[in-house]
């Protein structure tokens, strides 16, 4: 992995630590040999995290728990991470707020929560029509987006790490059937991101909640759609319970990243050891939540069909004018934000040379396995 150094240190020390501190069993086996010599020779360091997602939803929240397990296991325990759910530090949605301000060391969110500080807050997780999680991955450690996304988040006083990736996510749950873009009109839907704005260009107002708060919204009618992850979230959350209509595909969240943000002066107080540890256990945390959804989502998926769900795909009318709506507002946002345009020029160039590779040998064999089932 080549992952931005933002130590300014010794890269041949930080490679060397990331060979001993790998994944999987050679992360424990490099617990076992690093230990003893970080116990003997580094401090005793003791953080907080703030995650933006509710306990209750392991997968997503889980994510924060394998970097904190990881850290205290290569370093015996002297760098210790507590993981606060959304809500008992500050609310979900003001995790990068608290990072900033240094009320916490780090969080766990999801970036595009706060394009209405800035649009270009939305390519760290995902723009409408963007890249699926194996092109994020590809971008951000080798195309050039990590340097793009911490030029931009320096601004913000952060520096990030991607910490887990929900795949192509679904298109919510409607209270009615949408098939035109007439039926959108007026609905009130909870959706974050650059999502939201794009629907708003289609009639639907759009309303950003937390996780934790969007079944009673729309349970009381509060809101008439929503949107969170995929199938097993969804169930988790019960939204299948008050609206049947389970539409597909997520278009605004086609490979979502969610990250680590870490206050700058904190990050840069941190030993080399431990910077190199956390960066080890950040693309852990990133690798396997992908993982854990591709395994838990088809169980949920034919868990909710069975219990009544109607499985609807988007018409290609809708799809069709929020893909132009979408294009327009990138348009009119770089024009009046070069920070927008700058990761934005980058970015959809890096799109289009991966789908052209994608459309070749992925979608090919995808299209035949999934012709003969």
């Amino acid at each position: 992995m080549d992952v931005t150094d933002h130590t300014g240190g010794d890269n041949m020390q930080r490679r060397d630590f990331l060979k001993k501190a790998s994944l999987g069993a050679a992360a424990g086996a490099a617990a076992t040999v690093a230990a003893p010599a970080i116990a003997q020779s580094l401090p005793n360091i003791k953080w907080r995290l703030t995650s933006s997602f509710p306990k209750s939803l392991d997968t997503i929240y889980g994510g924060a728990d394998v970097l904190a397990n990881r850290l205290r296991e290569m370093t015996g325990g002297k760098f210790d991470i507590r993981v606060f759910p959304g809500g008992e530090i500050v609310p979900g949605l003001q995790a990068l707020d608290a990072v900033q301000q240094g009320t916490v060391e780090c969080c766990h969110t999801c970036s595009y929560y706060y394009v209405g500080k800035d649009k270009t807050f939305g390519f760290g997780t995902a723009v409408p029509f963007g890249m699926n999680a194996r092109q994020m991955n590809a971008w951000i450690y080798y195309g050039g987006g990590q340097k793009l996304l911490d030029e931009f988040y320096a601004n913000y006083n952060v520096v990030s790490f991607a910490g887990g990736n929900t795949g192509t996510q679904m298109g919510g749950w409607w209270r009615k059937e949408v098939k035109t873009v007439a039926d959108l009109k007026g609905v009130k839907m909870r959706i974050a991101g650059l999502g939201g704005t794009v629907f708003s260009e289609l009639g639907v107002v759009p309303q950003q909640i937390a996780g934790g708060d969007i079944y009673p919204a729309l349970e009381k009618g509060t809101i008439d759609a929503a949107e969170w992850v995929g199938p097993f979230d969804d169930e988790k959350l019960g939204f299948y319970k008050v609206a049947k209509n389970y539409y597909y595909p997520g278009f605004w969240e086609s490979g979502p990243v969610i990250h680590f943000f870490v206050n700058k002066k904190e990050w840069d107080k941190l030993p080399k050891e431990y910077q190199a540890a956390f960066q080890a256990a950040a693309y852990e945390a990133n690798v396997t939540m992908m993982a854990e959804y591709d395994h838990k989502n088809p169980i949920a998926l034919s868990k909710l069909l069975q219990s009544g769900v109607k499985l609807n795909a988007f018409s290609d009318e809708i799809l069709g004018a929020a893909y132009k709506a979408a294009q327009q507002i990138y348009a009119d946002e770089a024009g009046k934000n070069p920070a927008f345009k700058k990761i934005y020029t980058e970015w959809d160039k890096y799109r289009k040379t991966q789908n052209a590779w994608f459309s070749v040998a992925e979608m090919r064999m995808d299209r035949f396995l999934q012709s003969h089932k």
